[in-house]
């Protein structure tokens, strides 16, 4: 109700001033006329036509649409309006005058004067109170700050501008919102101007220099829609942070930054079982194999904050390990910290490992993962990604270690490529290998992670940088996206999950073509995409799918606790062929015989090898899951 009167008076006091300047309009046009002739009459200040005259402007004022602006932003647009208002007026007024008393009292040169004395006083007073706020507000200032529009009146909305007051770059003047509730309040005396479907219209009616987009919570759908039409204006955008990177620590809220893709694909933030996962994991320590990498880089951040006993980092990569250590030291200074550097498939570099630090929960994170390279790459496929696997899984099984947790990938599903094929074999290994051991070991597997290293997201943004083109592969071939810290936050779910022996597959939401991934980067790089940036496709690589799924057609998936993560029912082999197939793999990558390699993986993947072994060039689409 306060908000309704706050919005009502302003406008009120608006019409009033409006009124009285048709009747000054009205009464000066007449004085003007009159005041040519050597005897003027007596003119009178209030008759029944002067009260015509005012309700039939009035109306015409209310019908442009005069009233839904505000001086405070008076521009073009508003004096378009009054030059309308003031000539639809004059001939409403004439039409009203004429069926009163067919206009004997009104010489014609009145209603010349009227509309042009009438465009001068309503037009003067608005720009001059608009000259007098912008030069009343810039002699506060020490610098020109920027006119920001701000998107978003909510607790939002209300939070940056309460922080942009305190600084001196910006200047709101003025926010929209969907909530027709809001329309014309104010909030910290920026008024609320419209919806945000107005966003262009608006965008040039206050001379907005940026906008700001204060939804942290919005969903991708609701993001796109406000990108899009923050596009049309030609103005800079910048966002504040999602809550998710708030809550996590990564950001302030009031870091502005540019619209990320992740902030268009992105997906409705991730309810977790954070008590459980606590409990699951705090006091423990803990060993993440690969944590150096993108996975498990945010791996070690998200356990770190859950109060580990100690945290064991094992990465192959020199630079990855120093980077991870100096922020993990820098941001947790009191946790106890290790950084080995070493390969995990070396069983002495594992023993060793095990022995000094006896974790209780590994996640096995490290694994090579580029499908195109790994597809000439066999041998070290199977060794870094099967036998590395078996070899942490062993150690994690003699040194009792509580949880073992495998980050595998959708491309494990009905394999058509070296890197998928070998990833699926370690699942097979886990989930058998859990029968024989009193370790939990839980396979988790998702689709592709936004901005992760060796990723498609880092290749367009330096094509982009470059001037293009942006390579396609095939303008229909689309892949599942997730952020890196929610697939880590869903890992982290289903390792408390977990029985043993399960795979879990993460919801991954609908697909997204690359195509459309492709155009959206080029966007927000403010380049138009075949325009500035042209994008080529070259054709399907040797093992690629056009649709990669989460589930085999064997593997009858179920719900769990958690509505983001299924559960695959897991497809059982014969332990002793799986362990003659494994020692007769591990002698070929000892004598670097990739045929027998192949025929290993054939052994123990039929489907794999009906395919082709990974060797095509072209791949038969394959259905997407419903899952």
């Amino acid at each position: 109700m306060r908000s309704l009167i706050a919005a009502i008076h302003p406008r009120l006091a608006v019409v009033v001033h409006d009124l009285a300047m048709v009747w000054v309009a009205w009464t000066a046009a007449n004085w003007l006329r009159y005041s040519l002739e050597p005897n003027p009459p007596i003119l009178t200040w209030w008759t029944p036509e002067t009260a015509i005259i005012v309700v039939a402007q009035g109306v015409i004022l209310w019908w442009t649409g005069l009233y839904k602006g505000l001086w405070r932003f008076a521009s073009l647009p508003d004096l378009w309006n009054i030059v309308r208002a003031a000539a639809l007026g004059t001939v409403a007024i004439a039409v009203a005058l004429f069926l009163y008393n067919r206009l004997t009292t009104v010489p014609r040169a009145v209603l010349v004067a009227y509309p042009l004395l009438l465009m001068v006083a309503l037009g003067a007073p608005r720009l001059a109170y608009r000259y007098w706020k912008d030069s009343r507000f810039d002699l506060l200032r020490s610098v020109p700050a920027r006119r920001v529009l701000v998107l978003g009146a909510g607790r939002a909305g209300e939070t940056l501008l309460r922080e942009l007051a305190r600084e001196d770059r910006y200047r709101p003047v003025g926010l929209l919102d969907d909530d027709p509730a809001l329309r014309g309040a104010k909030v910290h005396g920026v008024p609320v101007l419209g919806p945000l479907e107005r966003l262009p219209e608006l965008a040039r009616e206050v001379a907005a220099e940026m906008l700001l987009i204060a939804m942290p919570s919005a969903t991708s759908a609701q993001m796109r829609r406000v990108v899009e039409l923050c596009e049309q204006t030609g103005v800079p955008f910048r966002t504040v942070p999602r809550l998710q990177d708030v809550v996590a620590g990564r950001m302030g809220f009031t870091d502005l930054k540019e619209v990320a893709i992740e902030d268009l694909l992105g997906r409705d933030p991730v309810q977790l079982d954070w008590t459980a996962i606590r409990t699951g994991l705090a006091g423990q320590r803990v060993l993440v194999t690969g944590g150096g990498g993108s996975i498990g880089a945010e791996l070690c951040r998200q356990v770190a904050r859950l109060g580990v006993e100690a945290l064991t980092v094992l990465e192959l990569s020199e630079y990855n390990l120093y980077k991870i250590e100096q922020e993990l030291r820098r941001e947790f200074p009191e946790l106890l910290i290790e950084a080995v550097l070493g390969d995990c498939g070396d069983p002495a570099v594992c023993e060793r490992v095990f022995a000094r630090t006896r974790p209780q929960v590994v996640f096995h994170a490290a694994a090579y993962k580029h499908v195109p390279l790994l597809q000439g790459q066999l041998r070290e496929a199977f060794r870094n990604n099967v036998l590395g696997t078996r070899v942490v899984a062993e150690a994690a099984d003699r040194h009792g270690v509580g949880s073992f947790v495998l980050i595998s990938t959708d491309k494990a599903v009905n394999p058509t490529s070296v890197m998928g094929a070998c990833k699926r074999v370690a699942e097979i290994f886990c989930q058998n290998f859990a029968a024989r051991s009193a370790t939990r070991f839980i396979t988790v597997r998702f689709g592709n992670v936004l901005d992760s290293a060796g990723s498609v997201v880092p290749l367009f943004r330096a094509q982009i940088r470059a001037g293009g083109p942006v390579t396609v592969t095939h303008p229909e071939i689309t892949r599942y996206f997730m952020t890196i810290p929610e697939a880590c936050q869903l890992i982290l779910q289903a390792a408390v999950l977990g029985r043993g022996g399960e795979i879990f597959a993460l919801d991954m939401g609908e697909p997204v073509k690359i195509q459309y991934l492709a155009e959206q980067m080029i966007r927000l790089a403010n380049k138009v995409p075949g325009r500035d940036i042209a994008i080529v496709y070259t054709g399907l690589r040797p093992g690629e799918k056009l649709f990669e799924e989460l589930f085999h057609a064997q593997e009858r998936y179920q719900a769990t606790a958690h509505a983001k993560i299924f559960l695959a029912q897991p497809r059982s082999m014969s332990w002793d062929l799986l362990h003659a197939q494994m020692r007769q793999a591990e002698q070929a990558v000892r004598d670097y015989d990739e045929d027998a390699l192949r025929r290993c993986l054939a052994g123990l993947l039929p489907e794999f090898a009906e395919r082709g072994g990974g060797e095509q060039a072209e791949v038969v689409p394959i259905l997407r899951s419903q899952a």
